[in-house]
């Protein structure tokens, strides 16, 4: 009889559902993932979602599975298949944002809120300031200005309808004239442009087909879980991963709630960490979902000093401005600047209105005659200077001592921004307001909320979404939770890292690829060695610029996007056109720096195509073919080693979808491709068009490998999970030679030992290992994948001969 899950994960597996992809193809896929090794599935959004979603975060119904998947019955049909196979299940969910989709009916809720209005009982779902409507909530659902659109709008049937969107009608008011009827619903339909000053509802960062949620309410949260909750109940869903927690107004006190609620389950949350910053202790979550522990990994395998001169040659081939993509804290600081400003303008109008309705109402004077524009200048000014997602306060509850810190050194920073010393008070109510100090009225609770939910939008937007775009010396240090100013890791960071997860957050998730990565990890694992090799990718771009203008008689656009466009190629290692171009052009748009998604140059777009399948995406991919094999031993040795590592650390690892094997995917959508390699069903055959290439055109061979290296891992983790779980130790391994600093290594409870080679190339250029040994834990030592027996002081050479990476298990076993 097959055991039950254990109630914390050992691995998980991550399936992007889709109605492409249901279901019943991922119950296809049990008997082959429980033999991978994993204990749990984890699902994307099961809600309903708009139709044709291929993500499922545009959640348009909380109260039953998603039909295009298979529906409730299918899902719990794929729980059976992996509960029989001693699998679980963890569901993503999204509290965040709804769906507002097209036909707007789809989002029952929201449909009722739109031809009620405030007196809806679901409008205290959503989070709309009614007041700056007029009592209208804006949809910026218009092709263009009303006036130019109104003849494509008609009455149908009870209904309005204007292209693929339909609209509820307001009691009585169906019989009116077209101009009448529009000016008396409760909503305002407006082109879309009025969206980035004019939305009166908060979204999910710029997006407005996502309205935002108030599940700090409590009949809103008991609603929007009941159907997740009762799924857990009856034993269908086992664990939980949280979509931006950020976004809400009170995340620990949300977490808090669903902690209750669901009995402790094992839950990790998308908390995106940055550099320093610590999960707050206080919140009641297994850890994060692992963007942490991916930049800790990554970051071991960049070499700082050939980092220095890569960045120095791309600002000679680039000729990027210091803000404008040239270094990185001036390209951060214009983004944010730029984005608080634009994109973000309805967001920073919302903040000011509270803020000049609390110092109107104040009883103190001195809150008194402060201008709406010195506190809207304050708001922008604190919020640049905010270095993390968010602040965690709640206005008239204690404030953490680094919040508060946080809080002060931004003020003092954005006085800088006032010529008169007096007018920059309006920092003061600023700051104060965001911590909660002026009291907890209405007005105050929803600026301290509120100012923390734009931090985040302002985070994501300006650096993940902008920045990252444009500062691009190493693409692969461009990554969610990392950090491009500084990506490289020492082995010493990396060993705290791992010390303090196992003391602090042993069942935290862990990842190196995800549906939202930009780029997937054996693309970065390829993309890092050009760190270690700067000179020779230079040489190689005035190689293949040359050949492209010769052969072709095409040139880049600019040196920026075709720096840009040869990573991202050779990254790729085969030149799939059809997938290079789309993220070229994302890449370019939201760059914002020739063309953006609302203001696009034609002419510069169709000069990025042009290139990038001459280029690139054409014959000169091949000279570049030729340098990838020059360095495929690097690329290998970072595959296998990132892949270790991260298997084997402190944490609960998840498998994204095929990376398993080697798996190249770039930004989204090609992230969210539909699995074709491996197959999921045993014995089935492999279709070569569908398998994935390799930077050293070894893509057989490496994806081989690592898929015998996860499923060691994944299996010591699933039959030895005291080895690796919560009662665990976490002890690094310390080498002894010339060449120690190449070798990253450390035993889990005294019982399994991972070894891996950093900077592979910077070490054979210095000789290899020579005499370098690592001192094994006492005990013979046998190493899995090759069968070799250490024990004691061992020569690296010897150790790792035939791959760069060894997974040993001490024999006998302990115990």
């Amino acid at each position: 009889m097959t055991s039950p899950p254990p109630a914390v994960p050992t691995a998980t597996y991550r399936l992007q559902l889709q109605p492409g992809f249901p279901f019943a193809a991922a119950e296809e896929a049990v008997p082959y993932l429980a033999s991978l090794g994993v204990s749990h599935l984890h699902l994307s959004p099961v809600l309903e979602a708009s139709p044709g979603s291929a993500h499922g975060y545009d959640v348009t119904g909380h109260a039953r599975v998603r039909e295009e998947l298979g529906g409730e019955e299918g899902l719990r049909s794929l729980a059976r298949a992996a509960h029989g196979h001693g699998m679980g299940i963890v569901v993503d969910i999204v509290p965040n944002h709804m769906g507002v989709p097209a036909p707007e009916d789809l989002n029952r809720a929201l449909w009722e809120v739109l031809r009620d209005g405030p007196s809806s009982p679901y409008a205290r779902w959503f989070d709309i300031d009614w007041g700056a409507g007029g009592g209208r909530v804006l949809l910026p659902v218009l092709g263009g200005r009303l006036g130019e659109e109104v003849g494509a709008m008609s009455v149908q049937g009870g209904t309005l309808v204007y292209h693929d969107h339909r609209f509820p009608l307001r009691e009585g008011t169906e019989h009116l004239p077209l101009p009448e009827l529009l000016d008396a619903q409760h909503y305002r339909l407006a082109w879309w442009r009025l969206a980035r000053t004019e939305l009166n509802y908060r979204r999910f960062f710029t997006v407005s087909e996502l309205i935002g949620v108030r599940v700090e309410d409590p009949e809103v949260f008991a609603a929007t879980h009941a159907c997740v909750l009762r799924l857990m109940r009856e034993g269908v869903v086992q664990g939980l991963r949280i979509d931006h927690p950020d976004g809400l107004a009170d995340p620990g006190g949300y977490l808090l709630r669903l902690g209750e609620r669901t009995g402790g389950a094992w839950t990790v949350v998308e908390k995106i960490l940055g550099p320093g910053e610590r999960l707050p202790v206080s919140w009641p979550v297994s850890g994060t979902t692992g963007y942490d522990a991916l930049h800790h990994v990554d970051g071991l395998f960049v070499d700082p000093a050939g980092l220095a001169e890569l960045a120095d040659r791309y600002r000679r081939f680039t000729g990027a401005a210091p803000d404008a993509g040239g270094a990185w804290e001036p390209t951060e600081r214009r983004a944010a600047r730029e984005v608080v400003t634009h994109d973000l303008a309805a967001e920073v109008e919302r903040l000011t209105r509270t803020a000049v309705a609390v110092c109107a109402a104040a009883p103190d004077p001195a809150l008194r005659d402060h201008a709406p524009w010195a506190l809207r200048t304050a708001i922008r000014e604190v919020l640049v200077r905010i270095p993390v997602y968010r602040p965690y306060v709640t206005a008239g509850g204690p404030v953490g001592a680094e919040d508060r810190a946080m809080l002060e050194e931004a003020a003092e920073g954005a006085r800088e921004a006032f010529r008169v010393p007096e007018e920059s008070a309006s920092v003061d109510v600023v700051r104060d307001l965001a911590l909660g100090r002026l009291g907890d009225g209405e007005a105050q609770r929803d600026f301290c909320a509120r100012f923390a939910q734009v931090c985040a939008a302002l985070r994501a937007k300006s650096q993940e979404d902008t920045a990252f775009y444009r500062y691009t010396p190493l693409l692969s240090a461009n990554e969610v939770g990392g950090d491009p100013g500084r990506p490289q890791v020492a082995p010493e960071e990396f060993h705290a890292y791992c010390a303090r997860l196992q003391r602090d957050w042993p069942a935290t998730g862990t990842v190196l690829s995800t549906h939202d990565t930009k780029r997937s990890a054996d693309v970065r694992a390829a993309i890092a060695v050009l760190s270690e090799c700067p000179g020779r990718w230079a040489e190689l771009l005035e190689r293949v610029t040359e050949e492209t203008s010769r052969t072709a008689g095409v040139e880049a656009p600019d040196p920026h996007l075709a720096w840009v466009a040869w990573q991202t190629a050779y990254g790729m290692g085969f030149p799939y056109q059809e997938r290079l171009v789309p993220a070229l052009l994302k890449a370019v748009r939201e760059a914002g720096l020739r063309t953006t998604w609302t203001e696009r140059d034609a002419a510069y777009e169709e000069a990025v195509e042009r290139f990038a399948v001459a280029g690139p995406g054409g014959p000169p991919l091949y000279t570049v073919a030729e340098f990838a094999r020059e360095v495929a031993g690097a690329v290998r040795a970072n595959v296998l080693g990132a892949a270790l590592l991260h298997l084997a650390m402190p944490g609960v690892p998840d498998v994204y979808m095929g990376s398993e094997r080697l798996h190249v995917a770039l930004v989204d959508p090609d992230n969210r491709r539909l699995p074709e390699y491996p197959p999921f069903r045993p014995g089935a055959p492999e279709s070569a068009e569908g398998r994935e290439e390799a930077p050293d055109g070894l893509s057989e061979r490496l994806s081989e490998e690592k898929l015998r290296l996860t499923e060691a891992v994944l299996r010591l983790r699933r039959e030895h999970p005291e080895w690796f779980g919560a009662g665990a130790s976490y002890e690094p391994l310390r080498a002894g030679g010339p060449a120690a600093g190449h070798c990253v290594a450390f035993v889990r409870s005294g019982a399994v030992a991972a070894v891996a080679t950093r900077l592979s190339l910077r070490l054979a250029e210095a000789g290899g290992w020579r005499d370098t040994a690592l001192e094994l834990p006492p005990g013979r030592w046998r190493e899995v994948l090759g069968g070799r027996k250490s024990e004691g002081r061992t020569a690296l050479a010897e150790l790792l001969e035939d791959r760069p990476v060894a997974l040993l298990v001490r024999d006998p076993l302990p115990g």
